[in-house]
């Protein structure tokens, strides 16, 4: 176990210590949730304009039930019973840490509640979905989410693996309800997108990280 924990501890370092003003602040940027409403936005609105508001209701309960099991699972359970600090607040790492806007998180980082929840989100739309382009798409973006949280210094590559794993069964089991509520009330109808509204999805997603680009820039962090 010692091993294991020295080499994701050497994992982290090797990544948290690749880090330029620049890309401080887009990974401040890509972590906040709240910056990426313009793709959010573009679902919602293929949601309720292409699927109806009961098919949408569906879809956004089934996505709050995913962030309720995997949030829940990591931040109330796992946490409290494992109780590793964060590298943030690993006293042996203060000296060659670094770290964003003097952000640390909680004292607990094992599993990590991001990358549970990006990878709950990204898999059960892609289940959905069922599109290769856009299942990579959404797989990269829970990536970034997760690499910044290691470059931001508050998570172990540990605690993003084993928290992503977290998202994905927290997806699986979602998504297999999903299919049992569908198949039960036909009213409803079962949530599938063409090929060109993923096409839609995948263009706001780029140009969501192309805005955070620019908009990091300008951005000034400490």
């Amino acid at each position: 176990m010692d091993t294991l924990q020295q080499f994701d501890a050497s994992i982290f370092t090797a990544i948290n210590s690749l880090h330029a003003s620049y890309f401080d602040s887009f990974m401040w940027l890509v972590t906040k949730i709240g910056t990426w409403i313009p793709m959010i936005a573009v679902l919602l609105y293929i949601l309720i304009t292409k699927k109806g508001w009961r098919r949408t209701i569906t879809m956004l309960l089934a996505i709050g039930l995913v962030i309720l099991i995997a949030d829940q699972v990591s931040a109330s359970i796992i946490k409290p019973l494992v109780e590793r600090a964060r590298p943030s607040h690993n006293p042996s790492l203060d000296d060659t840490i670094h770290i964003v806007n003097g952000y640390r998180g909680g004292p607990f980082g094992f599993v990590s509640s991001h990358a549970a929840n990006c990878f709950g989100i990204a898999l059960l739309l892609a289940f959905v979905f069922k599109n290769r382009a856009f299942t990579w798409t959404m797989v990269a973006w829970a990536l970034l989410m997760c690499y910044s949280r290691i470059y931001l210094g508050v998570h172990y590559p540990g605690d993003i693996f084993c928290g992503s794993i977290l998202g994905v069964i927290a997806a699986w089991i979602v998504y297999r309800l999903l299919l049992m509520f569908s198949n039960k009330n036909p009213l409803w109808g079962k949530i599938e997108f063409s090929g060109s509204e993923s096409q839609v999805l995948i263009w706001a997603a780029a140009i969501n990280v192309a805005l955070l680009a620019v908009i990091a820039i300008f951005l000034p962090v400490s």
